[in-house]
């Protein structure tokens, strides 16, 4: 396996990775954009817009018509964060040439109707269809109405937001209804003209490709068409400097079995070497079934049905999440501030270190499987190294192989990976939190809990 990258223009990258594991081709375009209240919500509309048509394929109809001549093809858009950037992202996977019965040339035609969906959006009279954008405009009302519905994700939605409060990171990555109802289908569509020019935009293959096939990817009209840009994106990902802030304590009410606590820890300011460190903390912390929280608080005091922490990266903070039952919140919070003492006071040993570095596949692959999203669990960092995060991804779906790609591709995580393995041992280990010790180390906690009768 092989991974290459160029740039096609000033502001556009294409990046290949060959492999032969599969039977199919992936085909990815993202665009990225600084997170900003005022367009978050627009970024979130756009791709479910764009995919209803083309100007040479009008509708959602004649898009799987031609997807399915394509063997099936399948096609897929979303919309993620990444730092303080907000990531649209669009893919196509169809089968390899070689597993077709006539001559095709599958990668071609599949990023010919991925570019159409993309660059070439079904245009009414200067403006996008107002029908599409309504109807998408529905549907994303519904999911941003939805999210209390997933409790342990919106708990962590709630931490970050009261960590990040006035800062981009904060924002939700689906935006606001309060802002969805001013959009209509002539702002949205000249939003979205300014966004082509000026987003950062990564172009990802793969799977069994030669160069052939990537010169015409390169010389497809619609990209020769695209303009050299200055890309407006955050470089560093987390490029603010960190001071110390007072802790916050959010509790919500709710009519839930279970209670959700999250705590999130906000880790000063290290450099990019340092980070690695970060990681094997987080491990020993909590991201392995060997951990101390999942030991502790899980299995010895039996107080929660999961215990664990996930590093983010991006953005340099530890997340700690636990289902608890109600009446036991406060002796779980003890527990785990307990367990950050005994990592501040260096209860841990080179053999705790080792197994870190060292963690088996399924350890990780245990805790990627029940993160929030696959996309969540790239940017909190559960991965540790390059070499095991494109073999943990390889072990799930073609699609994996993307994420793989944009992590090894980010400016900020790129240089990190780059460095491994660093020489992590107890003498070097212990992590700075913001600000002092066990009172005020965490940074924002919420907890959902059971509705008053």
């Amino acid at each position: 396996m092989k991974y290459y990258k160029e740039n096609i223009k000033k502001g556009i990258e294409f990046h290949k990775i060959n492999t032969n594991k599969f039977k199919t081709n992936l085909f990815a375009v993202f665009l990225t954009t600084p997170l900003k209240k005022e367009n978050v919500t627009m970024n979130a509309l756009m791709p479910l817009v764009l995919k209803r048509g083309t100007n040479r394929l009008n509708s959602q109809e004649l898009i799987s018509e031609k997807l399915e001549e394509l063997y099936g093809a399948g096609f897929d858009c979303g919309i993620e964060k990444s730092g303080n950037n907000q990531v649209i992202k669009f893919y196509v996977e169809s089968l390899n040439d070689e597993y077709i019965p006539e001559k095709k040339d599958m990668i071609e035609e599949s990023f010919n109707i991925l570019f159409d969906i993309i660059f070439n959006p079904f245009i009414k009279e200067n403006k996008f269809n107002k029908e599409y954008v309504e109807g998408e405009k529905n549907k994303l009302k519904k999911i941003i109405e939805s999210k209390i519905d997933n409790k342990a994700g919106y708990a962590v939605d709630r931490c970050i937001e009261e960590m990040y409060k006035n800062k981009p990171y904060g924002l939700y990555k689906y935006g606001y209804i309060e802002d969805l109802e001013n959009i209509n289908e002539e702002n949205l569509f000249n939003y979205y003209n300014e966004l082509v020019k000026k987003c950062k935009i990564d172009i990802f293959i793969s799977g069994k490709v030669d160069k052939e096939n990537i010169d015409k990817v390169k010389n497809n009209e619609l990209i020769k068409k695209l303009n050299e840009r200055q890309p407006e994106y955050i470089k560093n990902g987390d490029s603010e400097k960190k001071e110390t802030v007072e802790t916050k304590v959010i509790e919500e009410s709710m009519d839930v079995m279970q209670g959700k606590l999250v705590l999130g820890l906000d880790i000063l300011n290290i450099s990019e070497e340092e980070k690695y460190a970060v990681s094997i903390y987080n491990i020993i912390l909590g991201g392995s079934a060997n951990s101390k929280l999942f030991q502790n608080v899980r299995e010895k005091a039996s107080l929660a049905y999961t215990a664990g922490s996930n590093y983010l990266r991006q953005k340099n903070n530890i997340l700690i999440r636990c289902g608890i039952e109600i009446q036991n919140y406060q002796k779980a919070v003890e527990i785990i501030k307990q367990q950050l003492k005994d990592m501040e006071e260096e209860k841990f040993n080179e053999d705790d270190i080792n197994n870190a570095k060292n963690i088996p596949d399924i350890d990780i692959l245990f805790f990627f499987l029940f993160s929030l999203t696959t996309s969540e669990a790239f940017f909190f960092g559960i991965v540790n190294s390059s070499s095991l995060l494109i073999s943990i991804f390889l072990l799930i779906t073609p699609s994996s192989i993307i994420w793989a790609l944009i992590i090894l591709s980010s400016e900020i995580t790129s240089k990190s990976l780059s460095l491994l393995p660093v020489k992590i041992s107890s003498k070097n280990l212990l992590i700075k939190f913001s600000p002092s010790f066990l009172d005020s180390i965490i940074t924002s906690s919420l907890s959902l809990i059971n509705k008053e009768p």
